[in-house]
């Protein structure tokens, strides 16, 4: 029984080997544990044939035990790093589109994206347009984004679903109060995907790239339009001056688009309670309110205001709500600010 046992552990340690060779962060330090492992070999069947050499052989297995306990450490320690990566990726797609309310929804689309570029900012994160759809007055019909940096999806993760502002906008003459909102959805990149993309599936189109306001900028097709033909999904790129390059983003932006469809396609079929999901699945879910002239933002998923919507808008003050959302959500929470009309 002793011999059996022996074998199992033999064998998961060898499969376990094997993932570390397959892995590109962890193939040399698993050639390197395999090497000690060979080297552990033939000290004991040098000691076996001579008694006198025990000692010194003792010696030097308990150097290569310590080396190999190391390295062992170190590739578990690499394979979990990777894991926590995926489950909250450094980089994603940050989508801002506009929603009821005209030019004063763009508007906010507008604002809302600079708020979160203020956030990046102080985050130390980059923030980098990928293509941007601007009304006549500036303001966004749609834009996307990337964001890298350490802890982007954590952070960023609850701010899917659509935002809604009350304010009374600057061209409005007899003081009244406008209602609009804007969606936005975060799509994390993954550096593993499960999801397969046939070249036929695809139809890919060129053109060259506009700047603000729509007017030409490029007087080469830099720009890339890719749609995916079973599901309808459309992305666009035109952040590079290189046509390869728009590609590759787009594509990966039509990756986690496909990812993030099939995940909220799984919570809706199999999560019997959706609590974990609240806000990072429904991208139709009403989240917050940004009441101007009480100058109050409430997040109607944990029925918390914060105050002071300048500073919180320009970035600066929304560590504040990302903390708390982050801490909150999917708790019963009662009582709380009620709903603005």
């Amino acid at each position: 029984m002793k011999n059996s046992g022996f074998y199992f552990c033999v064998i998961i340690i060898k499969m376990t080997i094997e993932e570390f060779k397959s892995n590109q962060k962890t193939t040399y330090l698993a050639e390197e544990f395999l090497r000690l492992e060979k080297e552990e070999r033939s000290v004991l069947e040098m000691s076996a044939g001579d008694p006198s050499m025990q000692a010194l052989a003792q010696e030097e297995l308990n150097t290569l035990k310590s080396q190999k306990e190391s390295i062992w450490q170190q590739m578990s320690e690499i394979l979990e790093a990777e894991k926590k990566e995926e489950e909250f990726p450094n980089e994603i797609i940050l989508e801002v589109r506009a929603g009821v309310g005209g030019d004063e929804a763009a508007l906010f689309a507008e604002v809302l994206a600079k708020m979160y570029s203020g956030y990046a900012g102080i985050k130390g994160w980059s923030f980098t347009p990928l293509d941007e759809s601007v009304n006549d007055i500036g303001g966004y019909k749609e834009a996307s984004f990337e964001l890298k940096g350490l802890g982007v999806y954590k952070d960023m993760r609850f701010e899917t679903g659509v935002h809604r502002i009350q304010r009374v906008p600057e061209t409005e003459k007899n003081g009244r109060v406008h209602t609009s909102t804007a969606s936005v959805a975060i799509l994390p990149i993954r550096k593993k995907t499960s999801i397969e993309i046939k070249p036929s599936d695809l139809l890919i189109e060129t053109s060259r790239a506009g700047g603000k306001g729509g007017q030409n900028v490029n007087k080469v097709e830099t720009a890339v339009r890719i749609v995916h033909k079973p599901s309808g999904l459309e992305v666009r790129c035109t952040a590079e001056r290189s046509q390869s390059r728009n590609k590759e983003k787009a594509m990966a932006i039509l990756l986690a688009k496909l990812e993030q469809q099939k995940a909220e396609a799984d919570a809706i079929q199999f999560a019997k309670e959706r609590k974990d999901q609240i806000g990072t699945a429904d991208r139709s879910e009403k989240i917050r309110t940004y009441n101007v002239l009480q100058d109050r933002i409430t997040d109607h998923r944990v029925k918390h205001s914060w105050y002071n919507i300048e500073k919180i808008l320009s970035g600066e003050g929304f560590a504040d709500i990302v903390e708390y959302v982050a801490e909150n959500i999917g708790k019963d929470i009662t009582g709380g600010d009620e709903d603005d009309e």
